[in-house]
């Protein structure tokens, strides 16, 4: 069992986990994620490491609550145990070199996960302009944690609340206006974020790295539940990413495979009088 230090909610939906899970803390990585699970009947769960300390053997996970298992994620006390925390998994974000312009955009839980990137970013050298989008301001978190790190941080809100007024369509409008061009663009957060910002940057003719969050189950490659096409070939997001080329995923597909068990989620959802009963 993996004892619960912290549990507490940063944002509306979003919550944010501390857990004993020394192996994990002395080797994960930027980008790497682990598979957990809330009871031992419960689903496997892919969450992002949003932060570890190898000295005190804990890894700092965020996550939002969109159905059951998460929901009982959510429900947890300090104090508690979970039976399973498995990885690191997946390979590490690239990190560029020193001198670099990396401009990272992060929404959502994709703000907590991307985090130790700018941190790796900021220690290589590397020059880091971040990204945060929400459809409001009481939606934003850890803009203090990542104004110490970057050369700037630009926020956008749906309602205008914080920064600019908008969503990342504007994107290219927003960079030149502050005067970054970017060599490199690193997003996190939810499919739309990921695929509308490729889009949207495509562009600047420069590597858009998305990590991808398709359903996964084993996250070691052998279900091939996570399976998604980039370059027209079959990858798998457990061992082939999470990281890709967002100019090159076949976001159609992507976005349909996501939705694939939304009518049996809700369903659970229901039989467990909206999730409160466990």
């Amino acid at each position: 069992m993996f004892n619960v230090v912290k549990l507490h909610t940063l944002v509306p939906n979003i919550h944010l986990m501390e857990v004993e899970a020394p192996e994990v803390a002395e080797q994960v990585q930027p980008g790497q994620f682990v598979i957990v699970r809330a009871a031992a009947d419960g689903e496997r769960i892919p969450l992002s490491v949003a932060d570890w300390n190898p000295q005190a053997g804990t890894v700092t996970l965020v996550f939002m609550e969109v159905g059951v298992s998460t929901g009982r994620l959510a429900r947890l006390k300090a104090g508690g145990s979970i039976p399973t925390v498995a990885g690191p998994l997946g390979r590490p974000t690239s990190i560029a070199a020193a001198g670099q312009r990396v401009v990272c955009v992060a929404g959502c839980y994709g703000i907590a996960s991307m985090f130790p990137i700018v941190r790796a970013l900021h220690a290589a050298g590397a020059e880091v302009s971040v990204v945060l989008e929400a459809r409001s301001r009481f939606l934003l978190y850890w803009e203090d944690r990542m104004k110490a790190l970057a050369k700037q941080v630009i926020t956008i809100t749906r309602d205008g609340s914080s920064g600019f007024r908008g969503h990342v369509h504007g994107l290219p409008a927003l960079l030149h206006e502050a005067g970054v061009t970017p060599d490199q663009i690193v997003v996190n957060g939810c499919t739309f974020l990921l695929s509308q910002t490729s889009s949207s940057l495509a562009s600047l003719g420069v590597p858009i790295t998305v990590s991808l969050n398709p359903i996964m189950i084993d996250g070691t490659g052998m279900c091939g539940v996570c399976r998604v096409t980039v370059g027209g070939e079959m990858k798998f997001a457990c061992v082939d990413g999470p990281d890709f080329d967002g100019r090159q995923v076949d976001w159609k597909e992507m976005l349909a495979r996501r939705k694939q068990y939304m009518d049996e989620e809700a369903l659970l959802w229901h039989r467990t009088s909206c999730g409160k009963g466990h």
